[in-house]
């Protein structure tokens, strides 16, 4: 067995901080907060990416094409959605140089994912059948997919944004004829995948119709958006770039489509679930549906479909033109590569060689060559692969001593992988999917004692910098001198990234430390592949050079609809992690809670339920003998909970009445419900 040995990682930075040390000087430099150029070490990295030769296969850009009814640009949708910023410097034409400051592997990706429009994915030499399968794509992250039934459409995915969803269903209906939606299919339950579901019709018209998705789905649509909803969503500006600008030193693309659309995001809980035990198989309209479920995966509920008839596989987000993530950068658990690679094979299967052609929820198709080998199959095997390579060799380096750290800078691809366009890391990279891998097995502890305890980033912040002379204008100086060096090399960038992450925590008002640092993650953001790696160093840069706070703009994933779906004992998970601990320090507080209207499916119209604040703890279950009970309607607790309505408005307007006792104690405890900040620091203290 290999013996672990030394990282490099390690050893740059033990030299860096040594180095560091030293007595330093050297003038400044005129620091500003405009986006600056590519630099040579950026240029060089980039020129390096993948072997040129790569770029002389033009397949995508065919697929991508092929089968186009109408191919749009300069699209606007309110203030949702808008392509024309892109369409200034991203050109679809193959072969295209890509600016200096644009991964051009990544600006390959932007180039394909700016193909948009409407397609027809089966049959698109033969636009006349019966049942046909049609994706719109480019009008939010993810495609919406209208099948083709006998009276109506089954919308696969309907976006993120109930707009978005809106203008697809419109020109769909616009180009072939208008015909109402019979039935809608939720993938899985990333909000990608269900969030625009309004926008295709009215409440009346999509109450009729069945809403089918896998087992689990409103479950973890929730939970997801909800419990660690607050902080994915502020870290989610960082992946997705939503509100960078869109030039070619801004957002680019997200590597799945371009980014997040913002628009009123929506749910509808399903009518109608797959479930392991139950048939996998649904006709709708004249549709029939073939679904393999695949919880864990890319998403803990989720599932592929078949179309039988028209030989078409649906692969949801488990395969798509690209590494995925592991694990997402804006947080969630850890994704089980594993089980991924092993619901990929049963796929190749059982479908592989039923397929004429593929396609997902994000990305264009892959059609079946009429002759010679099954791209299809070859294209399933090479994404399995991907990941059981990312899960055994991480694993395998875990068990020879390394840590995620080291692990990522030493696994590398095979070359079949590597130099297999759909296993790029737009999205997800090997670098932090094998941490990933670590993560889950290993948790964040990487065994070295002294990452047992060690100090908080402010902390460590103060003492690096006071070992390092306490001069912060010397260290600068020599940060500056690092960066401007022309032996830098993309290390050294790494190297300044976190020595100057120090410096600016301990001193955050050092306004050339963040601008300095600024310079340095743009750099890194320019050297990028992958879409949301670009989008977090951007978004850092921004807000490290801003005069002015922070921007209006992101997705609130805690909407009406979703507390609406909501179990009562969801909601009250929810308000046990706003519990403010401080507040209920050393106080008891029980009280009943009478909820009426509960509305939800295996639950009672209403239910009483006992709360408890003790040891700043919320505690739920029972109702509680000789206590008050307050009593509400769910819609009346929702309203409340989403900061709709005060609880004094409640209260005044007799929506909140005590039935027994008073009203004092769920007034102390509703006094000890904190509302999260949305805009919390992340590259500044």
């Amino acid at each position: 067995m290999e013996r672990r040995k030394p990282s490099s990682s390690r050893l740059l930075l033990a030299a860096g901080l040594i180095a560091a040390l030293s007595n330093v000087s050297g003038g400044a430099q005129t620091l500003t907060r405009e986006p600056k150029g590519a630099t040579k070490v950026t240029t060089d990295a980039n020129a390096a990416t993948v072997p040129a030769s790569m770029f002389d296969d033009r397949e995508d850009f065919a697929n991508a094409n092929k089968g186009a009814l109408k191919l749009q640009t300069g699209l606007v949708i309110g203030s949702a959605w808008d392509m024309r910023d892109y369409e200034k410097f991203i050109v679809t034409t193959p072969g295209a140089t890509a600016p200096e400051t644009i991964n051009p592997s990544l600006y390959r990706n932007a180039q394909l994912n700016m193909i948009y429009g409407l397609f027809e994915v089966t049959n698109p030499d033969d636009p006349n059948e019966r049942h046909e399968i049609y994706q719109v794509r480019g009008y939010d992250l993810s495609n919406i997919t209208f099948v083709k039934g006998d009276t109506g459409w089954i919308v696969f995915d309907p976006l993120i944004s109930n707009e978005t969803a809106a203008a697809a269903l419109a020109l769909i209906n616009q180009e072939l004829g208008a015909r109402p939606v019979t039935g809608v299919v939720y993938s899985h339950s990333h909000v990608d995948h269900f969030g625009g579901v309004k926008g295709l019709g009215t409440a009346a018209q999509l109450a009729s119709i069945p809403i089918i998705a896998p087992e689990g789905f409103t479950e973890h649509a929730v939970s997801e958006n909800v419990i660690a909803g607050n902080a994915m969503s502020r870290r989610a500006i960082y992946m997705y770039g939503s509100l960078l600008p869109k030039t070619e030193k801004g957002g680019v693309n997200g590597g799945l489509g371009q980014t997040n659309s913002t628009g009123e995001g929506s749910l509808i809980v399903p009518t109608d679930y797959i479930t392991a035990t139950g048939s996998k198989v649904r006709t709708v309209d004249g549709i029939k549906m073939e679904f393999q479920l695949t919880p864990g995966t890319e998403a803990p509920a989720e599932m592929n479909t078949y179309f039988e008839e028209l030989k078409a596989l649906w692969m949801a987000e488990n395969t798509t033109n690209t590494m995925h993530n592991v694990l997402t950068l804006r947080g969630a658990q850890v994704r089980d590569p594993l089980k991924w690679s092993s619901f990929l094979d049963v796929t190749i299967k059982e479908y592989g060689n039923r397929t004429d052609v593929k396609f997902q929820s994000h990305h264009w198709p892959v059609w079946k060559n009429p002759t010679g080998p099954n791209n299809i199959v070859d294209y399933l095997k090479k994404q399995r692969d991907m990941y059981k390579f990312i899960h055994d060799q991480s694993v395998n380096l875990m068990n020879k001593g390394y840590t995620g750290e080291e692990i990522s800078e030493r696994i590398k691809l095979p070359d079949s992988l590597e130099r297999y366009w759909p296993d790029r890391g737009y999205y997800g990279t090997l670098r932090h999917n094998s941490r990933a891998v670590y993560q889950r097995y290993m948790g964040w502890y990487n065994g070295n004692p002294s990452s047992l305890n060690n100090l908080p980033p402010e902390d460590v912040a103060r003492h690096y910098v006071a070992y390092m002379g306490g001069d912060k204008d010397a260290i600068l100086a020599r940060a500056q001198a690092e960066y401007n060096a022309t032996d830098a090399t993309v290390e050294t960038y790494r190297w300044l990234a976190e020595l100057l992450k120090h410096l600016v925590f301990a001193y955050p008002d050092f306004e050339n430390a963040r601008l300095l640092l600024a310079d340095v993650l743009e750099q890194l953001g320019y050297q990028s592949e992958s879409g949301p790696w670009r989008n977090e160093y951007l978004v850092g840069a921004s807000e490290l050079r801003s005069t002015t706070g922070f921007p209006p703009g992101g997705l609130n994933t805690v909407n009406a609809d979703t507390l609406k779906a909501m179990s009562p004992d969801l909601t009250f998970d929810y308000l046990a992690v706003r519990l403010d601990a401080g507040k209920a320090n050393k106080q008891v507080v029980p009280v009943n809670v009478h909820l009426t209207e509960l509305g939800l499916a295996g639950w009672p119209a209403e239910q009483t339920f006992g709360l408890t604040v003790e040891n700043s703890v919320l505690n739920y279950g029972d109702p509680i003998a000789g206590t008050s009970t307050v009593q509400m309607s769910k819609a009346t607790l929702d309203a409340i909970t989403a900061g709709a309505l005060t609880l004094d408005q409640a209260i005044a307007n007799g929506d909140v009445k005590a039935t027994s006792g008073t009203l004092a104690e769920f007034k102390t405890f509703w006094g000890m419900i904190e509302t999260f900040p949305f805009w919390f620091n992340i590259v500044t203290p």
